[in-house]
């Protein structure tokens, strides 16, 4: 059985649960759900569902980079969103940061999520090589 190694950096928002921000394990990232905050304020960035979006696929690309891994390897997303009428905007921002071929992901529209946010993001990612998406 593989270990599982927790990952951490301050390049991303702490955990506000007992959670990790990733856990690596027999070749894989499994990420927490990633939020439009702030890593420096801990606040939600201003703005919208577009602005949280960008700041929170920022913020997993960094638990990613600090588990020695990139979005090139991501195999599965997975969104929440408050409001199913923002996926065209994620999208908008989701295609900037990642490329084709496109991991598996899913979109799920929830009754509500931590501090009000408007979108979390997820990921499951192979270790490999870091390139750009």
């Amino acid at each position: 059985m593989s270990p599982r190694m927790p990952v951490q950096t301050d390049a991303a928002p702490g955990a506000i649960g007992p959670y990790s921000q990733a856990i690596v394990s027999g070749g894989l990232v499994f990420t927490a759900g990633q939020l439009g905050t702030d890593p420096a304020t801990g606040e939600l960035v201003e703005g919208g569902t577009a602005e949280q979006a960008e700041q929170a696929l920022r913020n997993l690309e960094a638990v990613l980079d600090a588990a020695g891994t990139a979005f090139s390897q991501a195999l599965k997303t997975t969104i929440f969103l408050a409001d199913i009428a923002d996926v065209p905007a994620v999208n908008e921002v989701y295609v900037r940061h990642l490329a084709p071929p496109y991991p598996a992901r899913s979109t799920v529209a929830v009754r509500g999520l931590p501090r009000g946010a408007l979108v979390e993001i997820e990921c499951i990612a192979q270790m490999g090589e870091r390139g750009e998406a």
